[in-house]
């Protein structure tokens, strides 16, 4: 394990830690909350590696006062969350449930008296199960119901919360969503989904729209999550395959938020993206505060082999596994640390002014953490390859920052273990380990580990 002094990051860099309602919430059918596609895809079996669902989770619905006391022991500036939106608008569209609401009034009120500044997502994958039934974010009216939405929660929240990130990994819900079928809805259209990003992007940009009408002093801002592709070869196969697999996983979902253009799309057989209309790229392309960046490894690809699944949709990519001896984490993830340098930088390098502040919203692993008795006979857990993983990726965020990447916080995921989607149990990112039985928290050696990285850089 690393113990060599982490670079001095700038002052006033944020330091969180990130989870999603869904994935600790539990409480599924409290206090009026309507059914999700998340809610329906779990309930199919085989959808789930080990068959389970989020109707308990990390139980944090009741147990947010511990969620806020570990933040607080943390040291952590900030806390990334999502609000519910089934929990907020049951049908997707109409009035607001007060209820649901409710508890999101309480939870920000108790992160300001802790001192804790709250980052709300307001799209994290939980699409409401009516919406969906009416064609989701395959169809236009989507994006408008989910501004309406947003909306609901301006009124309620605005005077409360400063930041705002309007969606969380729209590549995830159109790629592993719509394409693939391996995360909810569970729909298998390859390049059939390609509307979902419009209509994604369009309402980030609706509510990009409702957030500035309601507050002239939020800050506003979208998180993608990013990789950095490497080619597997020098081949030129290979090469070609690399620029397309980065086309469709990172360039679609940022060009037209950062340039207001969708990127060339005729490798796919497409001379015009599925669902624009006159006026679309101007509302997705609005100004950002910052751009949030979610990243846990880079991606390497190939050309497709022939027979193979990619191959056979017609698809001029594959990703194949890292080189020889490359460290994975439990998600058999590389482990690359330098890579996330790469990715940061260029990032700058292909956007230059046009990227706002980055924000890393997302980054952490999962390894199978076991609880022990420590030297109290307290339970431990000791997660030194989750400490490794993460000194790395700090260091290589302080050095995209040396090259002139203008960072300004990261959010370590996740504060807790969680509901890990189509993972279902069987993968812990957390730092604090929960039974899922008892819902009992137990700090984990990268718990302290991240608390003394924190108060070095805040003292």
């Amino acid at each position: 394990m690393v113990d060599e002094r982490m670079p001095r990051f700038p002052q006033g860099f944020r330091w969180g830690a990130a989870t999603a309602a869904f994935q600790i919430e539990g409480a599924t059918t409290a206090d009026g909350r309507g059914p999700s596609i998340w809610d329906t895809f779990t309930a199919e079996p085989g959808r789930v590696i080990d068959g389970s669902n989020a109707e308990t989770a990390a139980d944090s619905y009741r147990r947010w006062r511990d969620d806020i006391a570990l933040l607080g022991e943390l040291g952590a500036t900030d806390y990334r969350f999502s609000i519910s939106w089934p929990r907020v608008q049951p049908g997707g569209s109409g009035a607001a449930n007060a209820a649901g609401l409710d508890h999101y009034e309480r939870f920000v009120d108790a992160l300001a008296e802790a001192g804790i500044a709250p980052l709300a997502t307001l799209y994290h994958w939980d699409l409401p199960q009516p919406l969906e039934d009416a064609g989701g974010w395959l169809v236009r009216d989507t994006a408008e119901r989910y501004a309406e939405s947003v909306g609901l929660v301006l009124d309620r929240l605005g005077d409360r919360v400063g930041r705002w990130v309007t969606l969380n990994e729209p590549a995830m819900t159109t790629l592993e969503g719509y394409a693939l079928g391996t995360q909810a809805p569970g729909r298998t259209l390859m390049l059939g989904a390609l509307p979902t990003v419009h209509h994604q992007l369009l309402g980030h940009g609706l509510a990009v729209a409702a957030i500035r009408a309601a507050s002239g002093t939020a800050e506003v801002g979208i998180t993608n999550n990013h990789t950095l592709v490497v080619p597997a070869s020098d081949e030129p196969a290979d090469l070609v395959a690399a620029v397309a697999f980065d086309l469709v996983y990172n360039r679609i979902f940022i060009d037209p938020v950062l340039t207001g253009a969708y990127p060339d799309l005729s490798a796919f057989g497409l001379d015009a993206f599925p669902g624009l209309e006159p006026g679309d790229l101007d509302t997705i392309a609005a100004p950002l505060d910052f751009y949030g960046v979610n990243s846990y490894n880079p991606t390497y690809v190939a050309a497709p082999a022939e027979g193979s699944e990619f191959a056979l949709a017609g698809l001029p990519f594959e990703p194949v596994g890292p080189p020889a001896g490359t460290p994975v984490t439990g998600f058999d993830w590389p482990v690359v640390p330098e890579a996330f340098t790469e990715l940061l930088v260029s990032l700058r390098r292909d956007y230059g002014d046009a990227l706002p502040p980055v924000v890393i919203t997302e980054n952490g692993a999962s390894y199978v953490d076991e609880v022990v008795p420590g030297p109290d006979g307290e339970p431990a857990v000791h997660d030194v390859e989750r400490i490794d993983y993460l000194d790395g990726h700090l260091r290589a965020v302080a050095a995209a920052i040396d090259r002139g990447v203008d960072v300004r916080g990261y959010f370590l995921w996740s504060l807790i273990d969680n509901f890990e989607w189509a993972q279902g149990y069987t993968q812990r990112f957390g730092l604090v380990h929960v039974d899922f039985e008892t819902g009992e928290r137990t700090r984990k050696d990268a718990f302290a580990w991240y608390r003394g990285v924190v108060a070095d850089q805040r003292g």
